[in-house]
């Protein structure tokens, strides 16, 4: 038996149109031809989605805050071009871009709340 790493990662989100749409303008990313009921999966390695929130789970709960303890980084080719484009779109940069180990890198947080992490 080998675990090889993630293969597949998802958001739950409160309004699925709504985030698949930011993510496909925001950073260009493709939706799949197919997906499953309630998600929209994009052509990312691992495969990335994001789906409505399963029974149970209420973003809009006192204190929540999606993704708290979990760190989602993304890959890209030019992050400080990233960070231009989506800081004039009016997307929420938590962290400006720095050089770090991993390139360039910077922070923003989508419209559920969930921190990502941009580096290329």
């Amino acid at each position: 038996m080998t675990v090889t790493g993630p293969d597949f990662i998802s958001l739950q989100v409160r309004d699925l149109q709504r985030s698949a749409d930011f993510y496909e303008q925001q950073l260009g990313l493709t939706r799949t031809p197919a997906a499953p009921p309630g998600a929209v999966v994009f052509t990312t390695t691992p495969a990335f989605a994001v789906r409505e929130t399963t029974p149970g789970v209420d973003l809009d709960a006192d204190g929540a805050r999606p993704g708290l303890g979990v760190a989602l980084w993304l890959a890209c080719d030019d992050a400080q071009q990233l960070h231009d484009s989506m800081a004039a779109a009016g997307v929420t940069i938590t962290v400006p871009p720095f050089d770090g180990p991993f390139g360039r890198t910077f922070t923003f947080t989508d419209p559920d709340g969930y921190a990502v992490t941009v580096h290329d």
